[in-house]
């Protein structure tokens, strides 16, 4: 099932994405109203949701609706660095013995055709195509064998980075959170429906192939890294977890192949769907004191 977030006539709403339809979810006052609660509950739900896709009532088409990303502003938002074969290769890394991880500041957050902002102070921005998985239940301490149980679903992110920023501190945030550099979506589909760790996963910057790999590679799977997780600190529903990036990034290019203004990126991973976000200058007027 895909889940999505979306406004419709300045409203915002949950709904069921169906072929290029929505099928809206604030009809019924049964149904929670935040999409982490919604993944909470998607067990216990699932049959109430799949009567509305048979009703079929009152949907509406997708090119009708602003798609918002799927998860508002996650409790917490976690990247995994040099989790591909092929980008440590690129790198000309060691293969590491355990993940690599790191913070993504939740206020990093945009949706599907949102403008990423190239930064006044930077014009290395680089783009990361990525499966991310979403928890569904409040865990800790989760066996690898248990991890499938508390993932609600997956869904599309592009760990856009700063790449000067990105190495001014070891734990790598500053560069991986300027606002606007955690697009997510198109929406969620839900962990029953997918196989995580054989998609094939594809990034363009215009119109030219960036990045091309296959989930498989993952050096560390989805059900590893909820492991590893958990054992650290408790997971909660609507946390994201971005699973890393493949070979082909903007840093390893010659010439560099950084973000510019006038691009558009869009990441498309098999069974998902497609992301795509254009990149502008930072506007003048972005300061903020309120």
């Amino acid at each position: 099932m895909k889940l999505a977030r979306y406004c419709y006539n300045n409203q915002p709403g949950l709904g069921i994405v169906q072929g290029d339809r929505i099928i809206p979810l604030n009809n019924d006052p049964s149904l929670p109203e935040d999409m982490s609660e919604l993944l909470y509950q998607y067990q216990t739900l699932q049959h109430s949701l799949l009567s509305l896709i048979n009703k079929a009532e009152h949907s509406i088409p997708l090119t009708n609706v602003k798609l918002l990303a799927p998860i508002a502003r996650p409790g917490k938002y976690l990247g995994v660095g040099l989790n591909y074969a092929d980008h440590i290769a690129e790198t000309g890394l060691e293969r590491p013995d355990f993940p690599t991880l790191f913070n993504k500041q939740s206020t990093c957050v945009i949706g599907p055709g949102d403008a990423i902002h190239r930064p006044r102070i930077s014009d290395k921005l680089d783009y990361e195509g990525e499966l991310a998985f979403i928890i569904g239940k409040r865990c800790r301490h989760v066996s690898v064998a248990d991890a499938h149980k508390v993932i609600a679903g997956y869904t599309i992110v592009n760990d856009v980075s700063v790449r000067d920023w990105q190495v001014k501190s070891p734990t790598w945030t500053l560069g991986k959170s300027f606002d606007t550099h955690g697009p997510m979506g198109p929406w969620i589909v839900t962990a029953d429906e997918i196989d995580p760790h054989n998609l094939e996963l594809k990034t363009w910057v215009n119109d030219e192939l960036r990045q091309h790999s296959n989930t498989r590679h993952l050096i560390f799977d989805c059900y590893q890294l909820v492991e590893t997780l958990s054992t650290v600190c408790t997971l909660e529903p609507g946390d994201v977890i971005a699973t890393g990036t493949c070979s082909g990034v903007g840093v390893k290019m010659k010439p560099r192949g950084y973000m510019k203004p006038g691009d558009k990126v869009s990441i498309e991973i098999e069974g998902i769907g497609r992301l795509s976000n254009p990149v502008i200058i930072e506007p003048e007027n972005n300061s903020v004191i309120e």
